[in-house]
C-alpha cells in the first residue's frame, strides 16, 4: 500500500514560547518524528504543510517569523515537498491535490495540529477527495477551548475530534501501531 505521510502545522508558534502555544505539543512533535523517520527509511513519500497566516488581525504563523517555521524535530529535508496553506483545509486553494495526484497516492497518514482544526478540516476534504486516510492521534495536538462559558479542556477536544473522524473519515491510529504495521 502506497501511503504518504502528510505533517500538518507544527510549527513552532505552537510549542513552548510560541504565540499558540498547545497542549503535549512536544509529546506529538515527538511521535511525529517517529513517523517521519519510518517513512524516510522506507523511502515513502512525505509532505510537510505550513500553514501562513494572511487573514488580517492573525496572531500567530506570520510570514517571516521564527514561529512560521516548522518545528526542528520534523523538519523538511532536501527534497522533501512543503505545502503552504492559508486555510484549515490542506486541500483549499494549494497544489497538495496536484502532487498527491501526480504521484498516484491514495492512502494518506496524517497528523499534526490542532486536532480541532487543521487537522479535522484536512482529513474530511481527503475523504471527500476520495482518498483513504488514517490519522495518528498520538502525533496530533491542540488547546482548551471555551464554549458559551466553560472551558472545554483540550484532551476533550482531542477525543472528541477523534472520535468524529474514526469510522467513516479516517482509521484512528496510535504511532506504536502504525510502526509495528511498516
Amino acid at each position: 500500500m502506497k501511503e504518504c505521510l502528510l505533517l500538518v502545522d507544527l510549527q513552532n508558534d505552537y510549542f513552548p514560547g510560541g504565540k499558540m502555544e498547545l497542549v503535549e505539543a512536544e509529546k506529538a512533535a515527538t511521535n511525529a518524528q517517529l513517523l517521519l523517520e519510518a517513512f524516510r527509511g522506507r523511502k515513502w513519500p512525505i509532505i510537510h504543510i505550513q500553514h501562513i497566516s494572511s487573514r488580517p488581525g492573525a496572531g500567530f504563523f506570520l510570514p517571516e517569523t521564527k514561529g512560521v517555521q516548522i518545528n526542528e524535530r520534523v523538519a523538511p529535508r532536501s527534497g522533501e515537498v512543503i505545502v503552504e496553506k492559508s486555510f484549515p483545509n490542506s486541500f483549499r486553494e494549494t497544489k497538495l491535490p496536484e502532487i498527491l495526484k501526480k504521484s498516484d497516492i491514495k492512502n494518506l497518514l496524517i497528523c499534526g495540529a490542532m486536532s480541532h482544526m487543521c487537522i479535522d478540516a484536512t482529513t474530511r476534504a481527503a475523504f471527500d477527495l476520495g482518498f483513504t486516510c488514517r490519522v495518528a492521534e498520538d502525533a496530533c495536538a491542540t488547546r482548551d477551548l471555551v464554549f458559551k462559558d466553560r472551558t472545554i479542556k483540550a484532551m476533550e477536544v482531542h477525543g472528541s475530534f477523534m472520535a468524529a473522524l474514526s469510522g467513516l473519515y479516517a482509521e484512528v491510529v496510535t504511532t506504536r501501531e502504525i510502526i509495528n504495521q511498516i
